[in-house]
């Protein structure tokens, strides 16, 4: 009885509750047939956010701050970002299928006095770091929980800070949630829930979904921005799909059950400033190596092939300018241009 006026309480909180905090992120599992898996995710913020894509080559040393002691590495794998203001990486796919999104979660508090000594990493670069050095979520759980990293992040659009909460997913489509709670880092096993928003955070989220599974979502969704609502109708979504092999269906498909769960471009209620609309959205197919991108004032939508690109040590770094190619439809390759990199805002 307990549980069930929790889990009331909360799905009560999904239905009711919508703050006017820019934060309405979503990310959705697609999983298909024949290994086809797709990683979906929107960004929704209340002011643009320019993002730009840039493909990284192998074998190049990087560091994750500016700070004495940094954390520091030489990529083993190739991957294509999605960088924020060219200043941060907010999220990417790996050559060896690994995806990692970051979306916002109220309450995150990265740092407690035990892990504020140990080696600095920008969230500038974190997502970097992470894809640079791992193929598997099980190794990504293995540096989690070496947790040998003082995480911190700039502030940006007039002093916010980067609370945020992560998915990864790799090429089998094993999927894990973590979240920071004052320093102690807390790793979820996605099991077969297929979707993730912002707040609240995981174990209350899963029990909004649970609850809302056992209504019945053929007659009964909740239908609001908030984020527990749009987890919910996600989450239901991915599960009631066809499952396909076909890698063009199978995105298109990840693609009309994001697009259920954003805010509609320019979304504004009265007296709420802040309010966030979806911005662009990403999908990563896992399986073939291809990473589209999709702004949602552009006409279409188009996407990386990191198989085609050549990812070796010593090849050169490529950027998309995706404010200056707005006509881009499928293959995007062609317009990736030679450049020195982004500079990390630490």
């Amino acid at each position: 009885m307990k549980n069930a006026i929790i889990c009331a309480a909360l799905a009560a909180f999904g239905m009711t509750a919508y703050h006017a905090d820019a934060d309405a992120c979503s990310r959705i599992l697609y999983q298909g047939q024949d290994s086809l898996y797709v990683v979906g995710r929107s960004l929704d913020w209340k002011t643009p956010i320019p993002t730009n894509l840039y493909v990284y080559p192998r074998g190049i040393h990087k560091l994750g701050s500016n700070l004495p002691g940094a954390v520091e590495w030489t990529s083993k794998y190739g991957a294509v970002y999605a960088v924020g203001y060219d200043g941060g990486v907010t999220e990417g796919m790996n050559e060896k299928g690994l995806v990692v999104n970051g979306l916002f979660c109220k309450g995150t508090v990265y740092d407690n006095a035990e892990t504020a000594k140990r080696p600095p990493m920008s969230m500038a670069m974190f997502v970097a770091w992470l894809l640079d050095n791992n193929a598997t979520v099980e190794e990504v759980k293995g540096v989690l929980h070496e947790h040998n990293f003082s995480l911190t992040g700039a502030t940006f659009d007039e002093g916010t800070v980067s609370a945020l909460h992560w998915g990864v997913t790799d090429a089998t489509g094993k999927s894990i949630i973590f979240e920071f709670d004052h320093g102690v880092i807390n790793i979820y096993d996605m099991g077969d829930y297929r979707a993730m928003t912002n707040d609240p955070n995981w174990p209350s989220m899963t029990a909004i979904i649970d609850y809302w599974n056992k209504k019945g979502g053929q007659n009964t969704l909740p239908g609001t921005v908030s984020s527990p609502d749009r987890a919910v109708r996600a989450n239901y979504f991915a599960h009631h799909v066809e499952a396909t092999a076909d890698a063009d269906l199978g995105v298109s498909i990840a693609r009309s059950i994001l697009v259920n769960s954003c805010v509609p471009y320019t979304y504004l209620i009265q007296g709420e400033p802040n309010v966030s609309s979806t911005q662009w959205r990403s999908y990563a197919d896992i399986r073939d190596k291809r990473y589209y991108f999709d702004i949602v004032t552009n006409p279409g939508y188009y996407y990386i092939d990191l198989s085609e690109l050549d990812l070796r040590k010593g090849a050169k770094i490529l950027k998309l300018d995706t404010g200056a190619e707005t006509q881009m439809v499928g293959n995007a390759n062609k317009y990736l241009k030679k450049h020195p990199g982004f500079t990390p805002m630490y």
